[in-house]
């Protein structure tokens, strides 16, 4: 049975709200055929954000040695068997029970697309939503926008809409060991190598709220934040120029038996 898998990271001071999502992701509608499953990764060994979580035969709970949200994502790596990966932070929400699905959809519909990216709108405080300033027109993306957009400080998507093909996530090594932008760059560095779809509708709710990681002041360093661009701007550019490109395996799913 193909799979969706959903993976998302969850430190000991980030759980408030991840209750909320479980029931946002247990009320997506699938294609049919079509299974969810929610990978749950704690960024520490606590077990306390875990244990919020209830247990349930597609939910899978793990846990390990703090070191950040890409480290959190890459051990949460191991045991997605999903042919699709989709990230979704704990504190956010996906807009309504289609979102999962049109992403289906549209990689079902082209074999040839590695991923598909989608409107984000801002959830704030008092329940209001507001979009992205830089959203791209629906349809398929031209090469290089995302990165010329990135060079621009006006990179046009949230990393966090990404839905990708999850050999396509494991050819270009994932989340760099950066201790903030990581999503955007497996965003980025899927763009080098493939091609992808823009969503005319939103694919996620970002929830804004003081406990959040980027309204700390170390996510705003000036110093750190270009040292952190330059690091994935460079590194898509050198995929870009390499000239590979990836291609679709033969399996419609990357589950493994006895997982």
């Amino acid at each position: 049975m193909p799979t969706i898998t959903v993976l998302t990271p969850v430190h000991e001071s980030g759980c408030a709200y991840i209750c909320e999502l479980y029931e946002c992701l247990r009320a997506q509608k699938l294609p049919a055929g079509w299974r969810l499953e929610w990978v749950v990764q704690e960024d520490g060994r606590t077990g306390r954000p875990l244990e919020t979580v209830p247990d349930a035969p597609w939910i899978s709970k793990g846990a390990g040695r703090w070191g950040g949200a890409a480290q959190a994502r890459t051990l949460g790596l191991a045991r997605a068997t999903g042919m699709l990966l989709r990230c979704v932070d704990c504190d956010d929400l996906l807009p309504d029970q289609m979102t999962l699905s049109r992403d289906i959809e549209i990689l079902e519909a082209n074999p040839a697309y590695g991923w598909t990216v989608a409107p984000c709108l801002d959830l704030h405080a008092d329940g209001h939503l507001e979009r992205g300033p830089y959203d791209p027109g629906p349809g398929l993306l031209p090469e290089r926008a995302l990165l010329d957009g990135a060079r621009r400080g006006e990179l046009p998507v949230m990393g966090t809409t990404l839905t990708a093909r999850t050999d396509l996530v494991r050819l270009v090594g994932g989340w760099p060991a950066i201790p903030a932008f990581e999503d955007a760059a497996l965003l980025l560095f899927c763009e080098a190598v493939s091609r992808g779809w823009m969503q005319p509708e939103p694919g996620e709710l970002y929830r804004k709220h003081p406990g959040q990681h980027t309204v700390t002041a170390a996510y705003h360093d000036e110093e750190e934040k270009r040292l952190r661009q330059e690091i994935v701007i460079d590194r898509a550019e050198t995929l870009h120029v390499a000239g590979w490109r990836w291609q679709p395996t033969a399996s419609p799913d990357t589950s493994r038996s006895g997982r």
